[in-house]
């Protein structure tokens, strides 16, 4: 069950209810693609730096180790040792990422792997399988990821093909959670929103999944190549249509300035390799702006990351030591970048629900921004 809390203006406070415990939001859902964050990061340290959500991928689980396997050995939950919510994303994604290794059909996706290239068929049914055998807390219907950039007919009829999947996602969840021996039969389904940069192909598609009473509704098909601005506007035109008495996910999505870009625009659930990816390069989010570890400027710097900052990494450890472990080429500073930057991501998703229970994310979005932009901010 998903209850708005408050609301400024689109901006929603909710709380969604599941069998794996509730999902304070706005949220940050932290990216562990293949059952682990990149970069040497613990279940244990997101209980630490309080990670709500972790996400898992079903296309990558399925190539390795297989969800045969994550089943025999009890479910996603078990099988890494997390026991809050998790949601694994469809493998549509894939779709869209490995254009050079798939043919899209009418019953699904022919793929090659990634990893050895043998055949690999996906479609609704197929992933709604491998997500149920995974037990994660929500399950992401199967669509197509069109380019922000291709052609309205082909947009139009890839939105069309992704409805019709949608419907048989959610009769072969309602199956597969009436099963005696489902890993998780409280398993939720969100649906997604494409259409490009197409207003109306957008609104059109976020008004036939609004009717089919799905758990939450996602915006996919964006920070794919479309500009901030295309981003923004596509949200403003969209969201409306969409149940604000529902989850409202915007995938894979985004900087800090996105985030809260996205926040005003009625949006509340968010996942992004960013604050990982960077980390493993270097790059630490601060409330000051980025830091570019690498940077000589550093070497003799004495002060934590970030001096405001309370996590593991900032109370204890230097800009200078961990300057010093990315010219080393040590593991160490790319785990303590990732963990820092997991920590900052967490913590302000924590004070815009704050910002929001005291109606103030207006002057709170305003301050951020402006601290962030000091030393620049992506």
């Amino acid at each position: 069950m998903y209850e708005v809390l408050k609301t400024e203006g689109r901006a929603k406070r909710a709380v969604l209810h599941t069998v794996h415990g509730d999902i304070q939001t706005p949220v940050f859902m932290n990216v562990g693609t293949a059952a682990a964050i990149k970069g040497a990061v613990a279940t244990s340290d997101l209980e630490e730096i309080g990670t709500q959500v972790q996400l898992s991928n079903t296309y990558h689980l399925h190539v390795r180790p297989g969800d045969e396997v994550v089943r025999k050995l009890g479910g996603l939950h078990k099988f890494m040792s997390w026991n809050r919510p998790i949601l694994t994303d469809s493998g549509g994604f894939q779709v869209f990422s490995l254009a050079g290794l798939r043919k899209i059909k009418e019953e699904g996706v022919y793929f090659q792997s990634h990893i050895d290239g043998h055949r690999i068929f996906m479609g609704p049914e197929e992933s709604m399988q491998i997500q149920s055998n995974l037990g994660s807390t929500i399950a992401m219907a199967f669509d197509e990821c069109p380019n922000s950039k291709a052609d309205y007919r082909y947009v139009k009829d890839s939105v069309d093909r992704t409805a019709r999947w949608l419907v048989r996602c959610k009769a072969r969840m309602e199956e597969l959670n009436g099963r005696e021996d489902t890993i998780n039969p409280h398993q939720l389904l969100f649906g997604i929103n494409q259409g490009a940069v197409y207003d109306d192909i957008r609104i059109d598609h976020a008004k036939k999944i609004a009717e089919m009473e799905l758990d939450g509704y996602a915006l996919g098909g964006l920070a794919v190549g479309e500009t901030h601005e295309e981003m923004y506007h596509v949200l403003e035109e969209t969201v409306p249509y969409l149940p604000a008495d529902k989850p409202t996910y915007l995938m894979g999505v985004g900087t800090p300035a996105n985030i809260l870009e996205s926040v005003e625009r009625g949006v509340d659930f968010f996942d992004c390799v960013y604050p990982s990816r960077n980390g493993r390069h270097g790059h630490a989010y601060t409330n000051l702006g980025r830091l570019n570890l690498s940077n000589a400027r550093f070497a003799l710097d004495d002060r934590p990351l970030d001096p405001g900052c309370n996590c593991p990494v900032c109370r204890r450890y230097s800009r200078a030591y961990i300057h010093h472990l990315f010219k080393a080429r040590e593991m160490l500073g790319m785990r303590f970048l990732v963990l820092h930057n997991l920590y900052f991501y967490n913590t302000m998703m924590e004070e815009i629900r704050i910002a929001l229970d005291e109606g103030r994310f207006a002057s709170y979005k305003k301050e951020k921004l402006e601290k962030m932009a000091q030393n620049g901010e992506e």
